[in-house]
């Protein structure tokens, strides 16, 4: 015997989802990105985080009005989409700007990041290190270990003119943006998919007092 359908159905969770953690670990990683690297005073500092922070924000909306409105969660997580796409194109613009490579899809080092599943910012500063040190250690054709360096997107405040840094942190957020865009295009379809199968809140609200109706 199947359970009958509820008026309002489980939602939230969202801190479960995998475009959650990953959105909010961009967002975490651009928020010392920009202090770093972004003049605080400038409007693209400001622009950045808050897009950050809105693809962050509207995929926990999204979730929580789930409950009560398929359509406004599928509206709320097109925008999550459309602002983590906005700060994909500040990231661009940053390193075009300064003459500084944008990784191809296919460059190892994308692979590198996701493979290292990443929790925290400090696990991306660890990482973006790790590069840094290796590359610089194959360019000087050393095979041993290169000074220490501090990392650039650690709490402390240190200072460094090594355009080596600002290119793989760069590199490491958008890489982190694609994979949280790959799962909210997929995320996107499923919510899309069962609105059209399901429906939204009144056809929902239609059948369980239909049922309520034919119940002795």
């Amino acid at each position: 015997m199947t359970e009958p359908e509820t008026l309002i159905p489980k939602h939230g969770g969202y801190r479960n989802l995998k475009s959650f953690q990953v959105a909010q670990l961009a967002y975490d990683v651009t928020v010392r990105f920009c202090d770093r690297y972004i003049d605080k005073k400038s409007r693209t500092h400001d622009q950045m985080v808050q897009a950050a922070r809105s693809g962050v924000q509207n995929i926990a909306e999204g979730s929580q009005v789930s409950g009560t409105s398929k359509k406004m969660e599928l509206k709320l997580t097109n925008v999550a989409r459309a602002s983590l796409e906005e700060l994909r194109l500040d990231y661009e613009d940053f390193l075009r700007q300064r003459g500084l490579p944008l990784w191809e899809r296919s460059d190892p080092r994308r692979q590198a990041l996701i493979d290292r599943r990443c929790r925290t910012a400090d696990d991306v500063a660890r990482w973006v290190k790790e590069i840094h040190d290796r590359d610089l250690s194959g360019r000087s054709g050393q095979g041993g270990r290169s000074a220490p360096i501090s990392s650039e997107l650690s709490t402390q405040s240190t200072q460094s003119t090594n355009s080596a840094y600002p290119e793989i942190a760069a590199n490491a957020v958008l890489t982190l943006i694609s994979v949280a865009t790959a799962l909210l295009d997929r995320q996107i379809a499923a919510q899309a998919a069962a609105f059209e199968t399901e429906g939204g809140f009144t056809e929902r609200l239609y059948r369980v007092r239909q049922d309520r109706r034919r119940s002795p």
